[in-house]
């Protein structure tokens, strides 16, 4: 490590700076006034080189939806180190830092990132708790049933903002995975800037509405083409919410129909999306899968406590963690439905595994017999929890932050 190297607090002044270091490492030019709607001086950390900022790494301040319960999380982000100063244990630095921090503030039991390349943050604790399915679906090729639907109304996503946050905010507490939004995060979540479109359309919004008011919305945009065969756009889906199958039947017909496209493409789709079975050519769907969500656990019985259990559990973990080492040790999980608790123990391990394939399985997208399998977690007893972590829906993520 190079020890001539500061890693401190940023102060205001750095903005401007930490902007011009994430668009070099992301290879991505970077908006100050886009990003000044959430960035948080006092949660982010720099790497100082005699004044130059050449690494980053911040955290915002927002709850997480996990099974049957929505907790604090510190959603980190923007992590990065100038090419000038890689390979010095910057990024290390950083991590371990504010891992810490965010321990010892003792607010947040997880954390919860974007991986931009996935052997990095295993390193840091990180598990891979939630994928997602990607899709480019041929709209031509797929049709889907017609059942009775309410009205739709179209707008821009600003226009339609109270409908849109009021489903948002419906629905949010039930989605494993999502993430709170206050005024700031919506402003973010839709910015719209040109440069950012790769010339497609600016961004829209379509509202479900029921007898009772909205049960629905997706965001979406149109980047148009033509071939020599004639139309060829594509309708690229930012968001689909829905409170009911009839309402999501709804908007998946209403973008699958937009005249002059030939491809409807969707990012973040649910590994157990329903569109998969609604489809009468689920193959023209053009599935893919990635990982979504990582989880680094920071307060490991706070976490675990905090969280409901599909069934009654009642089992003893052995967990290593080198970084946060008050995690390290036998803890009891006792608990199911209606809630859950967890404490330090002597009693004999049923479970061993470290706090980055815990954290995996955290959000019940990852199985705990599947990291068994893979070898990553030893399961000691005949004592096996994996049921109980599963939820009766797979986490889907919303955003990428």
């Amino acid at each position: 490590m190079d020890e001539e190297l500061s890693v401190r607090p940023a102060a205001p002044g750095d903005f401007a700076a930490i902007c011009d270091l994430l668009g070099t490492v992301f290879h991505e030019k970077v908006f100050p006034e886009v990003e000044a709607e959430v960035y948080e001086t006092e949660r982010s950390l720099v790497a100082d080189d005699h004044g130059t900022v050449v690494g980053h790494a911040d955290a915002f301040t927002r709850d997480l939806t996990v099974p049957g319960a929505v907790i604090p999380a510190a959603h980190v982000s923007g992590v990065g180190v100038l090419p000038t100063h890689r390979r010095r244990g910057i990024l290390t630095r950083l991590m371990h830092r504010q891992l810490r921090d965010i321990a010892e503030a003792g607010r947040e039991p997880v954390a919860v990132l974007w991986a931009s390349e996935t052997k990095i943050y295993p390193r840091f604790g990180y598990g891979p708790a939630c994928s997602r399915l990607g899709m480019s679906i041929m709209n031509r090729e797929v049709r889907l049933p017609s059942g009775p639907s309410g009205r739709l109304r179209m707008g821009e996503p600003k226009e339609l903002i109270a409908d849109i946050g009021k489903v948002y905010d419906q629905l949010r507490p039930g989605k494993v995975g999502w993430s709170t939004r206050d005024d700031r995060w919506w402003r973010f979540v839709l910015s719209d800037r040109e440069e950012k479109r790769d010339g497609a359309t600016p961004l829209r919004a379509v509202v479900h509405e029921g007898p009772d008011g909205p049960t629905g919305y997706a965001l979406w945009r149109v980047k148009d083409n033509w071939t020599a065969h004639g139309p060829d756009g594509e309708v690229q889906v930012r968001e689909v919410a829905a409170d009911d199958p009839e309402t999501y039947q709804a908007l998946w017909n209403f973008l699958l129909g937009v005249d002059l496209t030939r491809t409807v493409s969707y990012r973040l789709g649910a590994l157990d999306e329903p569109l998969q079975y609604l489809a009468d050519e689920p193959r023209r769907l053009g599935l893919s899968v990635s990982d979504g969500l990582w989880i680094r656990l920071i307060d490991l019985p706070a976490a675990l406590a905090a969280r409901r259990y599909s069934s009654d559990v009642d089992v003893v973990f052995e967990v290593t963690d080198p970084i946060l080492t008050a995690n390290s040790g036998r803890w009891r999980l006792t608990g199911g439905p209606g809630g859950a608790a967890c404490s330090p123990t002597g009693d004999p391990a049923d479970v061993a595994c470290s706090v980055t394939d815990l954290g995996a399985a955290y959000l019940g997208g990852t199985s705990l017999t599947v990291l068994a399998a893979a070898g990553r977690v030893r399961q000691l007893t005949t004592n096996d929890p994996a049921a109980a972590f599963r939820w009766h829906r797979l986490p889907s993520p919303t955003e990428i932050f």
